[in-house]
């Protein structure tokens, strides 16, 4: 009798469940203006919650049957959205990196260099870069939280010993006067794009127009591991122009993207919840030996916290070294003393979509 109740249970909670996604699938997907679309979620959740009552309240045969038949025809139509390069795309998102790697030389185009003085106010600057891995010296992780203490947009930077440096961000392509919605992340309503953009643009900002706050974590990563990841956010430039991708909030965000990467690099990172809720991803870091343990998490996010440098930058500063005043470099896994912990990295880097 208990079994039946809960198999009885479950099937409910999925019928419910069912029902609630094919509505929101119409509510973002469905051709047409929002009226539209709105009309048929509705007109979806009404026959739908007849064919239910047919089925259990009045035991009709063929209720089920037609059930089924809707829930398939839904599905059908839902696979067969595709991803898309070729909408008209809002112009901080309009262009898609793509590069070459030819031995230590890599060629990055489309790298963002805007110059924002307001959120609809700026000046597009789409350039080609050359870099030479073996000037490749550091791996920052950058933490832009807009939310919550749990929620935060991540970012990769790569530093050269020129002073250089180029952030990698897995991100919503939004589309003209699109707004990013966590919920229509769920239903297609994004694809993804990778950017690669110079440090006074995309931290910048996020900091100076969006008025968010910034923190940057110097990763304990050995060179060998920087260049792997490096090499693969080219590789996945390559891939989305090659082929377009979905934005998924759980299963295909910026986070889960780039942890796959990293995989590649070490298949022992272990999945974690703090890889969702980005905003405790230095933990993550420290656990897994990316993040230097001569300090605790709190004390390099006391240093790390580059809000208001990043806001006091003047124009003809270089950006990049005001906003790293006060945050210690890592220690590579082969310069580390006996005293900083485990020296085996677990070299990883993380990025979070907004």
């Amino acid at each position: 009798m208990l079994a039946r109740s809960v198999v009885g249970a479950i099937a409910g909670l999925l019928l419910f469940v069912s029902g609630a996604w094919g509505a929101l699938a119409l509510r973002y997907q469905l051709p047409g203006p929002p009226p539209l679309r709105l009309a048929g979620a509705i007109a979806w959740s009404v026959l739908y919650l007849a064919l239910l009552v047919a089925t259990f309240g009045w035991r009709l045969w063929w209720a089920p049957l037609c059930l089924v038949a809707l829930l398939a025809v839904l599905m059908a139509w839902w696979v067969m959205i595709p991803p898309r390069n070729d909408r008209l795309w809002a112009d901080d998102v309009a262009h898609l990196l793509s590069g070459e790697v030819s031995g230590n030389r890599v060629t990055l185009h489309n790298v963002r260099n805007f110059a924002w003085r307001a959120e609809d106010d700026y000046d597009a600057r789409w350039e080609t870069r050359d870099y030479d891995l073996d000037h490749l010296v550091s791996a920052d992780a950058v933490l832009s939280y807009w939310s919550s203490e749990a929620i935060a947009h991540a970012m990769l930077s790569f530093g050269f010993d020129d002073g250089r440096h180029v952030v990698f961000s897995m991100e919503i392509r939004r589309e003209k006067g699109e707004a990013f919605s966590e919920v229509g992340g769920f239903f297609k309503q994004f694809e993804l794009v990778l950017i690669a953009a110079d440090e006074r643009d995309i931290i910048g900002v996020r900091t100076n127009i969006r008025g968010e706050d910034d923190y940057l974590f110097p990763l304990r990563m050995p060179r060998e591991a920087m260049r792997s990841l490096f090499v693969s956010y080219v590789d996945a430039a390559n891939r989305l122009v090659e082929k377009p991708r979905f934005y998924n909030t759980i299963t295909s965000n910026c986070t889960t993207i780039v942890y796959r990467m990293a995989r590649r690099i070490d298949e022992g990172l272990p999945m974690d919840i703090r890889l969702l809720l980005t905003g405790y991803l230095p933990e993550y870091l420290m656990d897994n030996g990316a993040l230097d343990n001569r300090m605790p998490v709190d004390e390099w996010r006391h240093l790390g916290r580059i809000t208001d440098r990043a806001r006091a930058a003047r124009p003809g500063d270089d950006f990049s070294a005001v906003i790293r005043q006060g945050v210690p470099p890592a220690a590579l896994p082969s310069e580390a003393s006996p005293s900083s912990g485990d020296s085996t990295l677990k070299p990883l880097a993380s990025s979070a979509e907004r």
